[in-house]
Order: C-alpha cells, then sequence, then structure tokens
C-alpha cells in the first residue's frame, strides 16, 4: 500500500467509507502525500501529457481566440488573463507570445493572473514565464482576481475536480463508496442513496440495474462562480477538456500512472485521478448564472477553425524534414481522430458576459 492508501485506510477504519469524492479529493490533494502536492506529473518523465506539452501550436491557438474574443467586445483598456491550473505555464507563455504579436495594446495593457494552489508548481511557472514573471499575479482562488473585463483559460481543470457516483440497484441508487475489503484493501461499495433523481435525463424507472450515474457539484460550483464574474464584469471564460457534450450513464473514474491506465484504488497518491466532464452540466450552470454560452465544439474543429493547420505550415517552412513531420504528427495529436488523439475526446466551451460572436464557435456576418 501506499503511504496515502495506508492513511485512507486509518480514516475508513475510523470513520467508516468514504465518498468517491472525498477519496478524490484525498488522491489529489492531501497535503502530505496528495498527488499534486508531491509530484511533477508532466511531459514524458511524469504520468500523462497535456495538449500545451505536445506542441507551442495549442496554446498560440489560444492566444488568437483570446485576441478575437478581445475584439469582438470593444477590445476593453483594462483586462485580466487568467489561467485556472496553468500546469507548467507552457500554455500561457505560448498564448502571450502571439497576444503580443497581434495585439500590442491587449499585451501591454493586461494584467496576468494565474490561479495555483501548488507552491511547487508556482516555482515552474516563474521559471517558464520568467521574462514577465513581475507581471503575474498569483492566487490560490478564482474569487481572488480583481474585477474588470476577464478573458480565462482552463485546460484540463474540470477533469481534476471530484465527483460522486450513484449506481442503480432494486431498491434504487445508492452512493458509491470506498471501504475495505476483508484483507484491508481499498474496495468499492455501496451506501446510502442520496441522489437528486430531477437530475438524471431518463426517467429512473427506465435506468437499467447496475447503471452508474456521475455528479459533480464542486464542478458546477467552479463554473458558478467564474460565470457570475464574466457576467458582472464583462469577458470571455474558455474551457477545454475531456468529456461528453450530453449529460448519460457510465463510470468514467480513472487513474493514469506513467502513461498507462491504472485502477483507481491500486497507488492512491501515486497516480493522477480524473474523471470525463459532463459538459451539458457546465453550460446549464452558465446559462442559470446568466452568462452567454457559445455551442460545444471539439477540440479539433476548434483548433482547426483557428488556423492551426496554416499556422503549423508557417512554423514548418524551410525546416528540415524531420522537423516538418514532427510538426505534422503534433497537428494530428492535438486535431485528429481515433485512438492517442485528442481532437474528438476532447470538447472546448466558451461562454461570455453577453451575447457576442467569435470564431469559430459562432458564424461571422459580413
Amino acid at each position: 500500500m501506499t503511504p496515502l492508501a495506508r492513511k485512507i485506510a486509518n480514516l475508513i477504519q475510523q470513520t467508516g467509507p468514504l465518498k468517491i469524492s472525498d477519496y478524490f479529493s484525498l488522491c489529489l490533494a492531501d497535503p502530505d502525500h496528495g498527488y499534486y502536492q508531491s509530484r511533477d506529473p508532466f511531459g514524458q518523465s511524469g504520468d500523462f501529457i497535456t495538449a500545451p506539452e505536445i506542441s507551442q501550436l495549442f496554446g498560440e491557438m489560444i492566444g488568437v481566440f483570446l485576441v478575437q474574443a478581445w475584439r469582438a467586445q470593444g477590445a476593453p483598456e483594462k483586462v485580466r488573463i487568467v489561467e485556472i491550473g496553468p500546469g507548467r505555464g507552457t500554455l500561457m507563455s505560448d498564448a502571450l507570445r502571439v497576444i503580443a504579436r497581434l495585439a500590442p495594446e491587449l499585451y501591454e495593457g493586461a494584467t496576468i493572473h494565474m490561479v495555483e494552489t501548488s507552491e511547487r508548481l508556482r516555482n515552474v511557472q516563474r521559471q517558464t514565464l520568467v521574462r514577465i514573471k513581475k507581471r503575474i499575479s498569483w492566487h490560490d482562488a478564482f474569487e481572488e482576481i480583481p474585477a474588470g473585463f476577464t478573458l480565462m483559460v482552463a485546460n484540463e481543470l474540470f477533469d481534476a475536480i471530484p465527483i460522486r457516483q450513484f449506481v442503480k440497484t432494486p431498491q434504487g441508487f445508492c452512493e458509491r463508496m470506498v471501504g475495505l475489503d476483508d484483507n484491508g484493501k481499498l474496495a468499492f461499495g455501496l451506501g446510502p442513496g442520496g441522489l437528486d433523481t430531477t437530475l438524471l435525463p431518463i426517467e429512473e424507472t427506465a435506468v437499467p440495474e447496475g447503471a452508474i450515474f456521475e455528479i459533480s457539484p464542486a464542478r458546477s460550483a467552479v463554473m458558478q462562480s467564474v460565470a457570475a464574474k464574466i457576467v458582472r464584469d464583462g469577458g470571455t471564460a474558455l474551457t477545454i477538456d475531456y468529456g461528453h457534450t450530453i449529460t448519460g450513464f457510465g463510470d468514467t473514474l480513472q487513474a493514469v500512472h506513467r502513461h498507462e491506465f491504472d485502477p483507481p484504488l491500486a497507488r492512491p497518491g501515486e497516480a493522477d485521478l480524473t474523471s470525463h466532464v459532463d459538459f451539458q452540466v457546465l453550460a446549464e450552470t452558465a446559462m442559470a448564472v446568466g452568462a452567454h454560452v457559445h455551442r460545444t465544439m471539439n477540440q479539433g474543429d476548434f483548433l482547426l477553425g483557428l488556423g492551426i493547420v496554416e499556422r503549423a505550415g508557417a512554423l514548418g517552412s524551410g525546416r528540415d524534414s524531420l522537423t516538418q513531420a514532427t510538426i505534422s504528427d503534433a497537428v494530428n495529436r492535438l486535431a485528429g481522430e481515433g485512438e492517442g488523439r485528442m481532437g474528438a475526446l476532447f470538447k472546448v466551451l466558451a461562454i461570455s458576459g453577453s451575447p457576442v460572436r467569435i470564431a469559430p464557435f459562432d458564424p461571422q456576418t459580413a
């Protein structure tokens, strides 16, 4: 057992089985053994590679989008450029480089804000953004961002926010829990009910026995906070993550260790723990606050619509064949479909403070 597994087992012995959401939180954020507190998960030497680490093209397209969102809303003078969960700072670095080239006045006038709770990752971000680190403010929570027109990005944020799971049984829905088996090892079990069945996409009686339904009040709370600020102060928030556009059923809880899927209970604190994001719920949450929700897109369509192929061609122009092949492979990984590619699995949701047309989400009128 990992050190965190022993800690969780002791906790279960003392207080009883844990909700999936509590287990999820401990795995990622336990102050002593939590995954994000104790290791660098990114890159080949870590457990997974995020889109900004695959190629500079990803962050550059984000920069293009932020410029378009800014211009579509009247190019205001005072702007907050915000990233929640900025990883190594690679996305922000690449996006700002493009913003500086396409809209120097936006780049010079904006304040830059990073929402990051890990001091270790903050230090990595300072190294990545060393040239402008004096311009950056770090925050523990999104609510700390100063008032003002906001351009926000959250890439692979919501998948790391805890979920709860409920299983359909003959007696109705029961909550899935983490307890101990006869050998003292972590094991899944069932606890009491408690699911608000009005959240189900179909009538409860039509749900087959054994079906798993996931909810995440914590994700909704984050989106509610983001949307409220965007409505109040103006701006646009962009969310990119893997997930589904329509609420459904299924067990999406998963762990990743050294670039391979791992049983979720196998090595708590030493493997990344995530689940798929329900973009329908995020969109409905933002609309309930009064935000304008742009249509959800696949990541591939989003990047292609912003010109990633054209940018890749310019980046590879005059370079050797190996470099050109590497750039082409990166475009396929980011925008293509199929195994090992992110274009269809990852979704992109944008919300704005008022109705506004922003490419590539909205057709542009002449």
